[in-house]
């Protein structure tokens, strides 16, 4: 049976803003999860990271606040449904802060995508930010 997934990451003196442009950013998401991908800020842009592993559709944005969009690891059995994956940003302290919902997740990859929020994406990120490099 499918769960839910439901997280918050925080990112030091960085703002809300920044962390949403990078998501929506090819380069700069490349840049901090070190492997190419694909995405787009409009509704129907196709999104895939990680050489194909991840994949999904853009479902809606609204500026700077919150991306939906739908999510498929390659791993999964072809009868599941896509999930959901649903951040939000938002303000904290001198920095910010990311909730994520990630819905319907299949229960046989629940414990790897959980751990992998935090290994391919918030801890590279953060590391990335801490090195604050220029963008290629």
């Amino acid at each position: 049976m499918p769960k839910n997934i439901i997280l918050a990451a925080s990112f030091a003196a960085t703002a809300p803003e920044k962390l949403y442009d990078m998501y929506l950013d090819p380069v700069a998401h490349a840049a901090f999860t070190g492997a190419p991908v694909t995405i787009a800020a409009h509704p129907g842009a196709a999104f895939s990271a990680f050489d194909g592993e991840l994949s999904g559709t853009m479902l809606h944005v609204e500026p700077k606040r919150l991306i939906v969009q739908t999510w498929r690891s390659a791993h999964w059995a072809g009868e599941a449904i896509d999930s959901v994956l649903v951040l939000t940003f938002w303000p904290q302290g001198d920095g910010a802060r990311i909730e994520l919902m990630h819905i319907n997740v299949p229960d046989d990859d629940f414990a790897g995508v959980s751990r992998g929020w935090e290994q391919y994406y918030w801890t590279p990120w953060r590391a990335y930010l801490d090195h604050d490099p220029p963008l290629p």
